[in-house]
């Protein structure tokens, strides 16, 4: 199953959510959908930038909401927009998952890139990772 990105009404907030054959891939659509918010075309976003970063939590639902905040910290730190991404989750022994990603951007600019809404944070709100209908989804909803 390829990547798949999408939105989902949720009040003045926005939904996004990830779906794949792995949680990873699920992650990486969540992603993907994200910064759809900041860019019409994520396809069309240059790799001409890589962050690499990292993060950990107790689930893979915590994992999720960490994941997202900390690529809308780095692309609002460093003015960027993403448009691929590569996540590695590992759940440790002693319980904790950690996540190895790495995002691949631009500067961002607002004329070329078609900017809606900047997201300020992922929340708790609809939040969900797990299986459903033969596919890992990652869910959650983005302050705007």
């Amino acid at each position: 199953m390829a990547v798949q990105s999408e939105h989902f009404e949720h009040g003045a907030d926005v939904g996004v959510r990830g779906r794949g054959s792995t949680p990873e891939e699920a992650f990486e659509g969540a992603a993907q959908a994200l910064f759809h918010l900041l860019a019409e075309d994520t396809g069309a976003v240059s790799p001409e930038r890589e962050e690499r970063f990292e993060c950990s939590a107790a689930g893979l639902e915590d994992l999720l909401v960490a994941y997202l905040n900390e690529l809308i910290s780095l692309a609002d730190t460093n003015g960027l927009v993403f448009g691929r991404f590569a996540v590695r989750i590992e759940e440790a022994p002693d319980g904790p998952f950690r996540l190895s990603g790495r995002a691949w951007g631009e500067p961002i600019d607002p004329e070329r890139h078609g900017s809606t809404v900047l997201p300020k944070g992922a929340t708790y709100t609809a939040l969900r990772v797990g299986r459903q209908d033969g596919c890992w989804v990652a869910q959650c909803v983005v302050d705007v």
